[in-house]
């Protein structure tokens, strides 16, 4: 764990000088919170429709009675929450593009690959160092976003919704799983290329699982929900297992130090 510690705090010293890094971690969050909270201010007025018969029929599963003001405020808010699932994986991906690649290109790299670290410490460390700050920007800002809702005008039947299960195995459960995902492969395909650029741009394929989540609910097609999230964090384990046995095989120490001029 020394040795995994020594790594993280290498990272974290290195990457955060990066100001398109550091503004990533700033920016993104605080959009991703404004958003739905001026949304939910919007919404919080007298001029809101008695019915919701421009939602999709399924989504009457979740709202139940609740009134239409209720329902409206938990549906958009339902869509918003792709956005905090977005995070954790936006945020390693930017850290991580830089992980092997950046080093190279700053020469820090033949040091670190010399030393008697073991390839998984080596992962291990690089993955944490980017996974920990996206897991923590999201459970803060999720934090101060249920925490503003209700001076927004956010309902009692809406701050319920956002406390349920669906909510939490989103932030605490998917979330997690996503950022370790997309760190891991994203520290793939930066020992695989020699651009931190290149490596961002093709390690953002993450998203894709997310967007197909907030498509399939925009069209009707699905609804965020408990049995949606547990399917989609088992597949993320399994995505997790495969890339961390991926990686084991991928990164080949020696063809980094000799292939990379």
């Amino acid at each position: 764990m020394n040795r995994i510690q020594t790594i993280i705090d290498k990272e974290w010293a290195e990457v955060f000088k990066n100001k398109m890094v550091f503004w990533t971690i700033v920016l993104l969050p605080l959009l991703f919170t404004a958003m739905p909270l001026i949304f939910i201010f919007v919404t919080s007025g007298d001029l809101i429709p008695s019915e919701t018969s421009d939602m999709p029929a399924s989504f009457a599963t979740i709202c139940g009675t609740a009134s239409a003001k209720d329902c409206l405020q938990i549906y958009m808010i339902n869509q918003f929450l792709l956005m905090f699932m977005m995070m954790p994986v936006i945020i390693p991906i930017t850290i991580a593009a830089y992980s092997v690649v950046g080093e190279k290109a700053t020469r820090s790299l033949e040091p670190l690959l010399a030393t008697p670290i073991t390839t998984e410490e080596l992962l291990a460390g690089k993955t944490l160092a980017s996974a920990l700050p996206a897991l923590a920007v999201t459970i803060v800002f999720f934090g101060i976003f249920v925490a503003l809702t209700p001076l927004v005008g956010g309902t009692p039947g809406l701050m319920a919704y956002m406390l349920s299960p669906t909510w939490l195995i989103a932030i605490l459960l998917v979330g997690p799983l996503m950022a370790i995902a997309s760190t891991i492969f994203a520290v793939i395909v930066s020992s695989r290329v020699n651009d931190p650029r290149v490596a961002e741009q093709i390690s953002a394929v993450f998203i894709v699982p997310v967007m197909l989540l907030l498509f399939g609910q925009l069209a009707g097609w699905l609804i965020i929900n408990v049995p949606v999230m547990l399917i989609f964090s088992a597949l993320m384990a399994a995505a997790n297992v495969g890339l961390i046995y991926l990686a084991a095989r991928i990164f080949q120490r020696e063809q980094i130090l000799t292939r990379w001029k």
